[in-house]
């Protein structure tokens, strides 16, 4: 049986933390200041796709890297959905 991952978000995450070249502690501090109170294990869990991410979660994560919610979804995911990915 094909193992689907926890969140589909989390390699995103890493890529776009990693091209501002930032450490998962930046990361994890800047999204306390906005207003998530986010653990740097916590993140390295959601960057593995081993963990859930919550609603504010992924709202913070996207405001804080700068970037749209959908933009860390994987590039055909809507469509992948319409399937039942």
């Amino acid at each position: 049986m094909e193992q689907r991952p926890y969140n589909f978000v989390g390699a995103t995450i890493r890529r776009l933390r990693n091209a501002k070249n930032w450490t998962q502690e930046v990361l994890a501090a800047r999204c306390g200041v906005a207003g998530c109170d986010i653990t740097r294990g916590t993140l390295a869990k959601i960057e593995a796709e081993i963990r859930g991410i919550s609603d504010v979660e992924l709202f913070v994560i996207a405001q804080v890297l700068g970037v749209g919610i959908e933009e860390l979804f994987p590039h055909g995911f809507a469509a992948r959905l319409k399937r039942g990915i």
